[in-house]
């Protein structure tokens, strides 16, 4: 059955592979994927361990719905102590790894250790073998696979890997899968890089039982029908998350040159429509019918003829509206880049872009960008700054380190300037006009964030009736809620619940794009349920879920607490109160955060989650979560 898969322990130094079953207690309380992925690295990664030592523990994990009838239940999640916050590092990825994974007997892999050589696992039917990686170090993402499949002679395999990034040890480096999955967000490739570790193949023909098979099929294609009947889905279908960027720059909802702008006048050419110039077809995930990612052809410069994939609503912001560049292909070369050196495209865009700002104000000179010119919208500019970066050279060796061990070389000055959160940078959003959206990046477990709680329909100004049913269940939720996305009031309720939903995704490993994250009429807690029944057997009400939900994201804040977060970590840099924004529609003009409301929404915020003023769970709810054996003598963080 689904629940069959196993678990496996790989210790890389001592080259031991130990298999054992999954406890069904642990599915009752954990379910899988991330939730799960939250206990065994609490568990097994020593506290203050070096994220780059061996100690730290890379854990690889597929969903619990992963490879079944679930529509879309192709995500893959990789979790560490992340080596650019120095707390929780976590990750998530779509594609054909995770049911591979699953279809080979596995749900997670648990690895410390490095190993004596750059290796890569072979996974097959239950067994794991280390194997020799020479012939694939320092080479790219795309070659990688292609060079693996070839060796083990199956077209078939799905492989995770490493880019250069990871091997050069950049601390914000991607685990990649496929021409585009990215595990982006907190160096999970760095933290794979650090071990040796450059792939794990996977070739799987071992059945998942569905505990009612017939009934599965059929829910699913309800499910599917619900999903792609909303109009988010069928714009998804013709122009991936490219859409997002013309609603976001028209209102004034995108940081441009760094932060010093919140809308990018004239950048048609990076509007989603352009990509018809390029695209040659859509593609999808495993049990996707939405398809949301662009197939496409570079067609000017040194890359002409590059086929990629995507781009993402995020590199439009990396390679255009941060940077100040105007140009698709760009964004095309940009994203290309990113994904073949294996490297986030929201931190690398960020912190090119803060260079740029550091080089406008004589912070940085041409001394220090060995004569690279880092002035707004140069192009060439900000594709050799990728480079530099990943290869780790001339200033991208600085840069590849991440905002703060950045700004610690550039001095105090330059630190004003960033705009991260627990050391990790934020995508290209502007939340000043947005208390909620401001909230979520500030409080996330994992460093300024959009996808741990994001409530993006919020920006809908849809019907009260709406929110009400959304938002006040599963756990009978009485206290405010307003839909007018400018006020403060409710909004701590709404990122609660968005995280809190999300946690759940991520313990399934369905994506986000078929459940309540760009439309309410997509699925939650009560869909859930009931796809865990048909696929698995298992009975959980939506309350049930909720308070699971609940217990695995009190487990990565606890995590985070012992690796010396604090209160203090719970905020947003000075310029979101500082500074009001310039442009955009009157509804997103002359907007900033007031600090005083933001502090009571932290308070409410906490209240929410049944944590102490410090940010600490209390031992009331660590005892109805029935994790009290995780924090038994540890004090408060002041």
């Amino acid at each position: 059955m689904s629940l069959k898969r196993k678990i496996a322990y790989i210790d890389l130094d001592k080259e031991e592979i130990k298999i054992e079953p999954i406890p069904i207690e642990w599915r009752k309380k954990f379910l899988g994927g991330r939730g799960l992925d939250a206990y065994l690295l609490y568990k097994n990664a020593p506290k203050g361990c070096d994220p780059l030592g061996p100690d730290n523990v890379a854990i690889i994990s597929a969903g619990l719905l992963g490879g079944t009838l679930a529509s879309a239940s192709a995500r893959c999640h990789v979790m560490a102590k992340s080596p650019l916050t120095n707390l929780l590092g976590s990750a998530n990825m779509g594609g054909f790894f995770a049911p591979e994974m699953r279809w080979a007997g596995f749900d997670h892999f648990v690895i410390r250790g490095k190993a004596n050589r750059p290796v890569y696992l072979y996974v097959h039917d239950g067994e794991i073998e280390i194997r020799d990686a020479h012939n694939v170090w320092g080479v790219g993402v795309y070659d990688t696979q292609d060079i693996i499949r070839k060796e083990l002679g199956d077209e078939e395999t799905q492989i995770l890997c490493i880019g250069p990034a990871g091997e050069n040890l950049v601390r914000y480096a991607n685990v990649m899968t496929g021409r585009k999955n990215a595990a982006g967000r907190t160096g999970m490739g760095a933290v794979l890089g650090s071990k040796n570790l450059k792939a794990i193949a996977c070739r799987g023909t071992l059945d998942i039982e569905i505990s009612q098979p017939e009934e599965a099929l059929e829910y699913n294609k309800e499910a599917i029908d619900q999903v792609i009947s909303t109009k988010v889905s069928q714009i998804m279908q013709r122009w991936g998350t490219g859409f997002i960027y013309g609603v976001t720059n028209t209102t004034g909802l995108v940081r441009t040159r760094n932060f010093q702008y919140n809308q990018l006048p004239d950048s048609e050419d990076i509007e989603c429509e352009n990509l018809d110039k390029y695209s040659i077809g859509l593609d999808g995930c495993f049990g996707c019918q939405v398809h949301c990612r662009h197939r496409y052809m570079i067609k000017e410069g040194e890359y002409a003829g590059t086929y990629a994939q995507g781009p993402e609503y995020t590199s439009q912001g990396a390679f255009g509206t941060e940077v100040g560049c105007r140009s698709m292909n760009t964004v095309l070369v940009g994203n290309h880049l990113v994904n073949d050196y294996g490297i986030d495209t929201l931190e690398i865009g960020s912190m090119i872009a803060w260079a740029m700002e550091l080089y406008e104000k004589g912070i940085i000179t041409d001394k220090d960008t060995d004569g690279v010119k880092l002035e707004w919208g140069n192009d060439e500019a900000v594709i050799e700054m990728v480079k530099k970066i990943a290869l780790r050279q001339g200033l991208g060796d600085i840069l590849a380190d991440g905002p703060l061990p950045a700004a610690e070389k550039f001095g105090p000055e330059s630190k004003k300037y960033l705009i991260e959160i627990k050391g990790m940078s934020n995508l290209h959003s502007d939340e000043r006009p947005t208390p909620s959206l401001a909230l979520n990046i500030a409080v996330a477990s994992r460093g300024a964030d959009h996808l741990r709680g994001r409530p993006a329909i919020d920006l809908y100004n849809l019907p009260m009736k709406v929110y009400d049913k959304v938002y006040r269940n599963p756990d009978g939720y009485d206290g405010p809620l307003t839909n007018n996305y400018s006020e403060y009031e409710g909004k701590p309720r709404i990122v609660m619940w968005q995280e809190l939903c999300y946690m759940a995704v991520d313990c399934l490993g369905v994506c986000k794009y078929h459940t309540v994250f760009l439309s309410p009429n997509h699925l939650a807690f009560k869909e859930f349920a009931k796809l865990i029944r048909l696929n698995t057997g298992l009975e959980f009400s939506e309350k049930d879920l909720w308070d699971i939900a609940d217990r695995c994201y009190t487990i990565e804040r606890l995590f985070n607490l012992r690796e010396g977060m604090t209160r203090g970590h719970d905020w947003l840099p000075d310029r979101y109160f500082d500074e009001p924004t310039k442009l955009g529609l009157p509804v997103a003009r002359g907007k900033s955060i007031d600090r005083e409301k933001f502090k009571t929404m932290i308070d409410e915020y906490y209240q929410l989650h049944e944590w102490d003023e410090d940010g600490v769970p209390t031992a009331k709810l660590l005892k109805r979560l029935e994790i009290s054996d995780l924090w038994p003598t540890q004090k408060k963080k002041k």
